[in-house]
């Protein structure tokens, strides 16, 4: 990687203004004239999807965290019907531009190969070459649908069926894409059968690779390498190459950053994407969903934010320190707080069941909590809002 000594630095606060810019935290919707989700999903790049709906899918949320309330179903009208949006292992499962598929081609290959080596392919072989023939003749189907009979035997992997693992693997593979979901499952379809021509030829790896790195610094704004190799979940060597291709065009600048410090107390190499704002001022205050870039890759949340948090969904009740499924509060910018949310749909309330701040939060955190969660049951439908009374944050509600 060039050697070459940062051309530019920021302060923590400008670089923490930084990302939450290039975030999409400095767009304001255009009511009226474009949809909401437009710039989000234009910043985000990504969309990570998550089966979890305690609250909200996690794809709703960083549409409301940065824009307020929206219809859901335009957003997966958006999604699934308009042909602009595909589903692929970007960085978990998550959506994206369906014309950028062909930068994950070499993922795609190395799925297959793994697959392959571990011996699941040859395994499951009569079972894919099966779901290919009745996808290829009978078109998009469910899992259920493709399962002749009654459900089959549970398989050694999440328990699945074998049907259920051998999609899944055409689906890693790039053979099979997701037409659409129902109740939250995905409607398989033979890649040729639901994605254009176009975007069916992958790109070479090391290019692939570099324009992946460069639409991660640019979603990021500043990120250290790990922070841009996380964004794609590329391995390091592949990212660090890239990166210092796209230092030599001019696309990245060297950057230091204040308090970014590596092993040895040494400032840590960091990158300025060359489109990036550096807003005098921008403090927005939001819910996010436990997989929104901002929090997604924890040691940037606690390098940027001084925010630690784990979600806890896999810890035992007992031993939870906040909460099942905790939403990181943002209050004028800065990670202030975490809320514990479940929608009662049943019975239209919007329940708190633990709401917390951080040491140091600022002095209306409450009042800013309040009033984002009252946004949050418009937006989910909800007419009440009850408060457990667990943690130290005091949001005037209802016990």
């Amino acid at each position: 990687m060039t050697s070459a000594a940062p051309t530019a630095s920021l302060s923590a606060a400008e670089a923490r203004r930084v990302s939450l810019a290039a975030q999409g935290f400095a767009n304001a919707p255009k009511i009226g004239k474009r949809r909401p989700f437009d710039a989000a999903l234009s910043r985000l790049h990504v969309l990570q999807i998550d089966s979890v709906n305690v609250f909200s899918r996690s794809h709703y949320m960083p549409v409301f965290s940065r824009h307020g309330g929206y219809a859901h179903e335009r957003l997966d009208d958006h999604l699934w019907g308009s042909g602009e949006f595909t589903e692929y292992w970007a960085h978990e499962a998550a959506f994206i531009p369906v014309a950028d598929r062909p930068l994950f081609g070499w993922r795609m290959d190395d799925f297959r190969a793994r697959h392959t080596r571990d011996g699941r392919w040859e395994r499951l072989a009569p079972t894919i070459d099966a779901v290919r023939e009745r996808l290829r003749s009978d078109g998009p189907q469910l899992v259920r649908e493709l399962e002749d009979g009654p459900r089959e035997k549970r398989g050694p992997w999440w328990d699945w069926s074998d049907t259920k693992h051998a999609v899944e693997v055409l689906f890693a593979a790039g053979e099979v894409v997701s037409a659409g979901r129902e109740s939250f499952q995905r409607r398989y379809a033979l890649a040729e059968q639901a994605i254009p021509d176009q975007h069916l030829v992958a790109v070479d790896r090391a290019t692939a690779q570099r324009e992946l790195v460069a639409r991660a610094a640019r979603s990021l704004g500043v990120g250290t390498l790990a922070d841009i190799a996380d964004y794609h979940r590329l391995k390091t060597p592949a990212a660090k190459a890239a990166v210092a291709d796209l230092v030599e065009s001019g696309e990245l600048v060297p950057v230091e950053v204040e308090g970014w410090l590596g092993k040895g107390g040494t400032p840590e190499a960091a990158w300025l994407h060359r489109d990036a704002a550096v807003p005098s001022r921008l403090a927005p205050n939001a819910l996010l969903t436990p997989f929104d870039p901002v929090v997604w890759f924890r040691p940037r949340a606690e390098r940027i934010h001084d925010f630690h948090y784990r979600i806890e969904i896999y810890t035992p009740k007992e031993k939870r320190q906040f909460g099942y499924y905790c939403l990181p509060l943002m209050v004028g910018g800065k990670l202030a707080g975490r809320i514990d949310l479940k929608a009662d749909r049943q019975a239209g309330e919007l329940l708190v069941q633990a709401a917390w701040q951080e040491p140091g939060a600022p002095r209306h955190t409450s009042e800013v909590a309040a009033q984002l969660l009252r946004d949050a049951a418009s937006w989910q439908g909800l007419s009440d809002i009850r408060a457990a009374g667990v943690g130290n944050l005091d949001l005037g509600f209802a016990h």
